[in-house]
């Protein structure tokens, strides 16, 4: 099989990493899986205790409720960047501007407020990689490279950490539009045929560790990186003898981070 019919069959669901089923699918939208949150719209936006995200008894949230929401989830994001997941629930209150209250009203550990937030930022890159997907000619994949580059780099210090409060099932959806992308590219004669999901994924994991590495010294490294990795891949044959990290061995690897 061609590497680009393999990467068009990931990211329809097939294979040993399992099926996300509906992504792919006409009218889909990841935020009902992995983010966009409900409180970015008050009138939809539940209350706590009262079911969340399908529950069901779930009633509209007060105006201020999902005000005080919103500035906690901004607030938090902002303090996990700059102390990581060590962060106090009280710097976090502190710097929404809410009482320490109002915020174990809402979350009532540490470990609620990440995973809400986890799920938060992959449902931002799920949306960014359907948006690329309309890019012409194939240039949604080496586009949607870049974004989750910068992504990384702006949450540095916390999103490393993240992985593990985020769903299995939100990690497959961005890996299977990872791989939407790959064929796009390829089909467009843009990345070379040989090129498969598991080198793209390699890509990503050293993108992370270029971030975390450059720091605050050399925040933009991670750039030349993919633009070095992204040059590779254009270039018919580049990959070699090597095989690429397979789509179980991945499966294994994000179950085992």
């Amino acid at each position: 099989m061609a590497a680009h019919d393999r990467a068009h069959d990931s990211s329809q669901g097939h294979g040993p990493g399992g099926s996300v089923g509906s992504v792919g699918d006409p009218g889909y939208d990841p935020s009902h899986d992995c983010g966009g949150h409900p409180a970015d719209d008050p009138a939809g936006a539940a209350t706590p205790g009262s079911g969340g995200r399908g529950g069901p008894a779930a009633r509209p949230m007060r105006r201020d409720a999902a005000r005080n929401h919103r500035l906690v989830i901004a607030a938090a994001r902002e303090v996990l960047t700059e102390y990581g997941t060590d962060a106090s629930m009280e710097l976090i209150a502190s710097r929404a501007g809410v009482g320490i209250g109002t915020l174990y009203r809402r979350f009532p550990n540490k470990e609620a407020l990440l995973n809400e937030i986890a799920a938060q930022m992959l449902g931002e890159l799920v949306g960014e990689a359907r948006t690329a997907l309309s890019y012409p000619g194939g240039t949604g994949f080496e586009a949607f490279v870049r974004v989750f580059g910068r992504w990384l780099s702006e949450h540095r210090g916390y999103a490393e950490k993240l992985i593990g409060h985020t769903k299995a099932t939100c990690v497959q959806q961005l890996r299977d539009l990872f791989g939407q992308l790959l064929h796009q590219a390829q089909e467009s004669g843009r990345i070379g045929p040989d090129v498969e999901l598991g080198d793209v994924m390699a890509l990503v994991w050293g993108l992370r560790g270029v971030v975390e590495t450059s720091g605050t010294v050399v925040p933009d490294a991670w750039q030349r990186y993919a633009e070095i990795h992204l040059a590779g891949m254009r270039v018919p044959g580049a990959p070699g003898a090597h095989p690429a990290v397979t789509r179980e061995e991945l499966g294994r690897i994000t179950a085992n981070g």
